[in-house]
Protein backbone atom coordinates (compact mmCIF):
# COMPACT_ATOMS: atom_id res chain seq x y z
CA UNK A 1 0.00 0.00 0.00
CA UNK A 2 2.62 2.45 0.92
CA UNK A 3 4.34 1.92 -2.70
CA UNK A 4 1.48 2.96 -4.03
CA UNK A 5 1.19 5.68 -2.43
CA UNK A 6 4.20 6.81 -2.80
CA UNK A 7 3.87 5.97 -6.86
CA UNK A 8 0.67 8.17 -6.61
CA UNK A 9 2.92 11.06 -5.28
CA UNK A 10 5.66 10.27 -7.53
CA UNK A 11 2.84 10.54 -10.82
CA UNK A 12 0.46 13.70 -9.13
CA UNK A 13 4.42 15.46 -9.01
CA UNK A 14 5.27 14.63 -12.61
CA UNK A 15 2.03 15.67 -13.53
CA UNK A 16 2.22 18.91 -12.15
CA UNK A 17 5.60 19.68 -13.34
CA UNK A 18 4.63 19.03 -16.67
CA UNK A 19 2.27 21.82 -16.65
CA UNK A 20 4.10 24.00 -14.96
CA UNK A 21 4.45 27.31 -17.76
CA UNK A 22 7.48 29.10 -18.17
CA UNK A 23 4.91 32.70 -18.17
CA UNK A 24 4.31 31.42 -14.43
CA UNK A 25 7.57 32.92 -13.12
CA UNK A 26 6.26 36.29 -15.12
CA UNK A 27 3.32 36.59 -13.17
CA UNK A 28 2.40 39.85 -11.08
CA UNK A 29 -0.33 39.75 -8.72
CA UNK A 30 -0.17 43.44 -8.19
CA UNK A 31 -0.43 43.37 -11.85
CA UNK A 32 -3.26 44.97 -13.39
CA UNK A 33 -4.37 42.60 -16.48
CA UNK A 34 -7.09 43.82 -19.27
CA UNK A 35 -9.30 41.87 -22.29
CA UNK A 36 -9.16 45.16 -24.50
CA UNK A 37 -6.87 44.73 -27.28
CA UNK A 38 -3.33 46.08 -27.39
CA UNK A 39 -2.86 48.69 -30.22
CA UNK A 40 -0.19 48.64 -32.54
CA UNK A 41 3.24 49.85 -31.94
CA UNK A 42 3.53 53.56 -33.03
CA UNK A 43 6.50 56.02 -33.50
CA UNK A 44 6.51 58.55 -31.25
CA UNK A 45 4.94 60.82 -33.93
CA UNK A 46 2.00 58.49 -34.14
CA UNK A 47 2.38 56.40 -37.26
CA UNK A 48 2.34 52.80 -37.21
CA UNK A 49 5.55 51.27 -36.77
CA UNK A 50 6.60 48.95 -40.17
CA UNK A 51 6.24 45.43 -40.24
CA UNK A 52 9.86 44.18 -40.75
CA UNK A 53 11.23 45.87 -37.64
CA UNK A 54 15.40 45.41 -36.32
CA UNK A 55 14.20 43.23 -33.61
CA UNK A 56 11.98 40.82 -35.71
CA UNK A 57 14.76 40.54 -38.74
CA UNK A 58 17.09 39.79 -35.52
CA UNK A 59 15.02 36.96 -34.35
CA UNK A 60 14.33 35.74 -37.54
CA UNK A 61 17.98 35.66 -38.22
CA UNK A 62 18.65 33.99 -34.59
CA UNK A 63 16.40 31.02 -36.01
CA UNK A 64 18.55 30.36 -38.99
CA UNK A 65 17.03 32.84 -41.08
CA UNK A 66 13.31 31.10 -40.64
CA UNK A 67 10.66 33.68 -39.68
CA UNK A 68 8.24 31.82 -37.98
CA UNK A 69 5.42 34.12 -39.16
CA UNK A 70 5.96 34.18 -42.84
CA UNK A 71 3.72 32.59 -45.07
CA UNK A 72 5.22 29.02 -46.56
CA UNK A 73 3.86 26.34 -48.84
CA UNK A 74 5.58 23.22 -46.91
CA UNK A 75 3.05 20.37 -46.32
CA UNK A 76 5.46 19.10 -43.20
CA UNK A 77 6.28 15.84 -42.15
CA UNK A 78 3.72 13.01 -42.36
CA UNK A 79 1.37 11.18 -43.45
CA UNK A 80 -0.79 14.08 -44.32
CA UNK A 81 -0.49 14.96 -48.12
CA UNK A 82 -2.59 16.86 -51.07
CA UNK A 83 -3.55 12.97 -51.81
CA UNK A 84 -5.89 12.28 -48.35
CA UNK A 85 -6.35 15.76 -47.38
CA UNK A 86 -9.78 17.84 -49.34
CA UNK A 87 -10.41 21.01 -48.16
CA UNK A 88 -12.93 22.95 -50.17
CA UNK A 89 -13.37 26.40 -50.11
CA UNK A 90 -16.69 26.33 -48.09
CA UNK A 91 -16.01 25.98 -44.29
CA UNK A 92 -18.20 23.18 -43.10
CA UNK A 93 -19.51 24.49 -40.14
CA UNK A 94 -20.58 21.07 -38.21
CA UNK A 95 -16.93 19.86 -38.38
CA UNK A 96 -16.07 23.38 -37.46
CA UNK A 97 -18.37 22.81 -34.69
CA UNK A 98 -16.62 18.95 -33.46
CA UNK A 99 -13.17 20.83 -33.69
CA UNK A 100 -13.75 23.69 -31.11
CA UNK A 101 -14.91 20.80 -29.28
CA UNK A 102 -11.85 19.34 -29.61
CA UNK A 103 -9.46 22.13 -29.00
CA UNK A 104 -10.98 23.64 -26.52
CA UNK A 105 -10.59 19.99 -24.77
CA UNK A 106 -6.96 19.13 -26.19
CA UNK A 107 -5.40 22.18 -26.87
CA UNK A 108 -6.42 25.47 -24.76
CA UNK A 109 -3.82 24.31 -22.54
CA UNK A 110 -1.11 25.86 -24.94
CA UNK A 111 -2.75 27.93 -27.29
CA UNK A 112 -5.46 30.58 -28.13
CA UNK A 113 -7.72 30.84 -30.67
CA UNK A 114 -6.45 34.58 -30.81
CA UNK A 115 -2.57 36.16 -31.54
CA UNK A 116 -2.04 35.98 -27.64
CA UNK A 117 0.54 33.30 -26.91
CA UNK A 118 0.93 31.05 -23.93
CA UNK A 119 2.65 28.12 -23.87
CA UNK A 120 2.86 27.78 -27.10
CA UNK A 121 2.00 30.42 -30.08
CA UNK A 122 -1.98 32.17 -30.47
CA UNK A 123 -3.04 30.20 -33.47
CA UNK A 124 -5.12 33.27 -34.96
CA UNK A 125 -4.07 33.68 -38.44
CA UNK A 126 -2.49 30.08 -39.02
CA UNK A 127 -4.43 28.77 -42.02
CA UNK A 128 -3.31 31.90 -43.99
CA UNK A 129 0.05 31.25 -43.29
CA UNK A 130 0.72 26.81 -43.05
CA UNK A 131 -1.20 24.33 -45.61
CA UNK A 132 -3.79 22.15 -44.37
CA UNK A 133 -0.60 19.54 -44.33
CA UNK A 134 1.44 21.59 -42.57
CA UNK A 135 -0.98 21.78 -39.90
CA UNK A 136 -2.18 18.34 -39.72
CA UNK A 137 0.96 16.71 -39.77
CA UNK A 138 1.81 19.19 -36.37
CA UNK A 139 -1.23 18.49 -34.64
CA UNK A 140 -0.43 14.42 -35.47
CA UNK A 141 2.98 14.10 -34.57
CA UNK A 142 4.39 17.24 -33.19
CA UNK A 143 7.28 15.44 -32.28
CA UNK A 144 8.06 14.00 -35.70
CA UNK A 145 7.99 17.63 -37.35
CA UNK A 146 10.12 19.44 -35.04
CA UNK A 147 13.14 16.92 -35.43
CA UNK A 148 12.16 17.32 -39.20
CA UNK A 149 10.78 20.24 -40.39
CA UNK A 150 12.47 23.34 -39.97
CA UNK A 151 10.14 25.60 -39.33
CA UNK A 152 8.62 23.28 -36.67
CA UNK A 153 12.02 23.49 -35.81
CA UNK A 154 11.87 27.41 -35.69
CA UNK A 155 8.75 27.50 -33.60
CA UNK A 156 10.26 25.19 -31.33
CA UNK A 157 12.81 27.38 -30.54
CA UNK A 158 10.59 30.65 -30.49
CA UNK A 159 9.27 28.65 -27.79
CA UNK A 160 12.41 28.84 -25.77
CA UNK A 161 12.02 24.74 -26.61
CA UNK A 162 8.72 23.53 -25.17
CA UNK A 163 8.15 20.69 -27.30
CA UNK A 164 4.50 20.29 -28.40
CA UNK A 165 3.27 17.19 -27.06
CA UNK A 166 0.65 14.95 -28.91
CA UNK A 167 -3.02 15.42 -27.75
CA UNK A 168 -3.48 11.28 -29.62
CA UNK A 169 -7.32 13.39 -31.23
CA UNK A 170 -6.73 10.68 -34.29
CA UNK A 171 -6.77 11.99 -37.94
CA UNK A 172 -10.68 12.71 -37.76
CA UNK A 173 -9.75 14.76 -34.57
CA UNK A 174 -7.09 16.54 -36.55
CA UNK A 175 -8.92 17.35 -39.63
CA UNK A 176 -11.66 18.50 -37.23
CA UNK A 177 -9.46 21.29 -36.07
CA UNK A 178 -8.38 21.96 -38.64
CA UNK A 179 -12.01 22.59 -40.07
CA UNK A 180 -12.30 25.19 -36.63
CA UNK A 181 -8.77 26.99 -37.52
CA UNK A 182 -10.48 27.44 -41.00
CA UNK A 183 -13.31 29.23 -39.04
CA UNK A 184 -11.90 30.93 -36.48
CA UNK A 185 -9.23 32.42 -39.17
CA UNK A 186 -12.29 33.57 -41.82
CA UNK A 187 -14.34 35.77 -38.91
Amino acid sequence: MRKLFIAGLFIAGLTLYSCHSSNADKYNENEVTSNAPTPPPTTMEGNPLPKETPAATASAESKGGIDVNAKSDSKGVGKFTDANIKVGSAIDAAMAAKGKAVFQASCTACHTSTTQKLVGPGLKGITKIRTPQWIMNMISDPVKMTHNDPIAEALLQDMNGVQMTNQNVGDEGAREILEFLRQNDAQ
